[in-house]
């Protein structure tokens, strides 16, 4: 991470905290004046809801305002939630999905990071419930075989919504 990146990601966390919540992530995508200073909040449990999302962005904005911390001139601030389908990026994210669907997106296939069912090893793309996450590696079942996989070796995970009845959606 960038050295004006991490800074902001500090003053991220002392904001989101400030407003009882807790800062998921922080990017920065575009160029130019359509630059986008993208930063997600969260209250486990609970939820984000939209005046948690305004106290941080009024707080984010007098700090970067009168810090001049992001470089390169114009930029637009956006202050959200995670999402339900949220993505996966740290170790501290893929430990509190654990036992929950992700569908992930590897650099090399499962062969190549030590699959022994010939089945799954040409896969690069998956989706299953997370076993466990240990030593910087996420770890999964997949056809009976126990698949570590570092983190590193990750290039996209995002959390599977799965929507849960006990009704049925129609009734006859």
């Amino acid at each position: 991470m960038e050295a004006w990146l991490e800074k902001i990601h500090k003053v991220a966390v002392d904001v989101a905290q400030s407003a009882g919540c807790e800062l998921y992530d922080i990017e920065m995508v575009g160029a130019g004046a359509n630059r986008v200073l993208r930063v997600f909040i969260d209250k486990p449990e609970v939820g984000i809801g939209i005046e948690d999302c305004s106290n941080v962005s009024k707080g984010l904005n007098e700090v970067l305002d009168s810090e001049d911390i992001v470089p390169g001139g114009e930029y637009n601030l956006e202050v959200s939630s995670p999402g339900l389908d949220r993505r996966l990026r740290t170790e501290n994210h893929f430990k509190k999905v654990i036992g929950k669907k992700v569908a992930i997106q590897l650099s090399q296939n499962l062969g190549s990071l030590g699959a022994q069912e010939k089945s799954i090893q040409a896969m690069k793309k998956f989706e299953s419930d997370l076993a466990s996450v240990e030593d910087g590696c996420i770890v999964f079942d997949l056809k009976n075989e126990k698949m570590k996989i570092p983190l590193n070796a990750v290039e996209k995970a995002k959390l599977v919504f799965e929507f849960k009845t006990n009704k049925p959606l129609l009734k006859k």
